[in-house]
């Protein structure tokens, strides 16, 4: 069902992603790493869940959100091997795993107890799962930007670690997404000559906010699917509010569904954003309280570079040219702005709007 507001995982599930889900596909089988990029909301999670369901070989997801959180905004070797060590032995979902004592993993001649192994003793166990099956195994972290808090070096260890296996073992690859698409690149260094990952070989794969027709369209869809002949008034409405982003027009659409009144699903998907939003702003504004005052100049429509300087110095004092660039970077390469006819704008119109209140 198009309106059900967790993540899809089958193809069936989804809406007019059949190229970007091929795309993902033929990454994880011909390419070492899938880099599946796209702005907050968009459907990337729900894309890598359905691809990883279909792969033939085996896929294992992890949310380095999750890990991030878990390690209290640190992720260490441990975090990563107890939660990968969870996905291959407690849920059982290998049949040459079924049956195993959870306290060890032997595959093809490898036996290691689970309270010893390190990341690259998991890593290998995964090589070894693609040998057994036949099939190049996936590792794919979800909003993989948070692996730059792993360790003490800003993940470079855990990079070259991936670096290792990458040169190595050749039945497994991995799949990274991300929504600070420049963070994940800059965190990545695949064009970095500095990163472990320097020149290794890729596949990206962008996912797109829907255009305004495709938008309209997925809600007529979705609800036809709940047996509702929505009127095509507010079905314009509420693109023009919520613009092409799947995950709002899915909130705005089980909202409708839920309540019969265009109006009240509106305020209750306007209500949620703005807690979603003002949650990721608080996140922000710990790194630095100057990014939300950009952001705020910039929804208001102050967008030159020279505006935003006058309206930061006006709110917090001064501030230098580099130090003002390197924010303004940041959060382009964070994905909430983006630059424009020599200006800058807020990517998401729902965040835009939270930021005006």
């Amino acid at each position: 069902m198009l309106f059900d507001p967790r993540p899809k995982e089958r193809r069936e599930e989804m809406f007019d992603r059949e190229e970007e889900l091929e795309a993902i596909l033929r990454g994880m089988g011909e390419y070492p790493i899938t880099l599946i990029i796209g702005i907050r909301r968009v459907g990337k999670s729900s894309l890598l869940k359905a691809a990883l369901n279909e792969y033939q070989g085996v896929g294992l997801y992890l949310d380095a959100r999750r890990l991030y959180a878990a390690g209290s905004g640190n992720i260490s070797a441990s975090v990563i091997t107890d939660e990968l060590s969870r996905i291959l032995i407690g849920r059982g979902r290998f049949g040459f795993l079924r049956g195993m004592s959870i306290e060890k993993v032997n595959i093809g001649g490898i036996q290691i107890k689970s309270r010893d192994m390190g990341f690259m003793d998991v890593i290998e166990v995964i090589n070894r799962i693609g040998e057994k099956t036949g099939h190049k195994a996936i590792l794919a972290f979800d909003e993989a930007q948070y692996l730059r808090f792993y360790g003490s070096r800003g993940g470079k260890d855990l990079l070259a670690a991936i670096a290792h296996a990458y040169d190595s073992m050749p039945n497994l690859g991995f799949v990274f997404t991300g929504s600070e698409v420049g963070l994940l690149h800059d965190f990545l260094g695949l064009d970095d000559y500095s990163s472990p990952l320097y020149g290794r070989i890729y596949e990206e794969v962008e996912v797109r906010p829907f255009p305004r027709e495709l938008s309209e369209e997925f809600l007529r869809v979705g609800f036809s699917e709940v047996g509702l002949n929505v009127p095509k008034d507010d079905i314009r409405r509420a693109v023009d509010e919520l613009d092409g982003i799947p995950g709002w027009l899915v909130e705005f659409g089980f909202n409708y569904w839920k309540k019969g009144d265009p109006e009240k699903a509106l305020e209750t998907t306007m209500a949620k954003a703005r807690s979603m939003i003002r949650e990721e702003l608080l996140e922000l504004e710990r790194r630095s309280p100057r990014y939300t005052l950009i952001l705020r100049a910039v929804s208001i429509g102050l967008s030159r570079w020279s505006e935003l300087k006058d309206y930061v110095e006006a709110k917090s004092g001064p501030i230098t040219n580099a130090r003002l660039t390197n924010l303004i970077r940041n959060l382009e390469k964070m994905g909430w702005i983006k630059k424009e006819n020599g200006g800058y704008r807020i990517i998401d119109p729902v965040v835009e709007k939270v930021l005006r209140e």
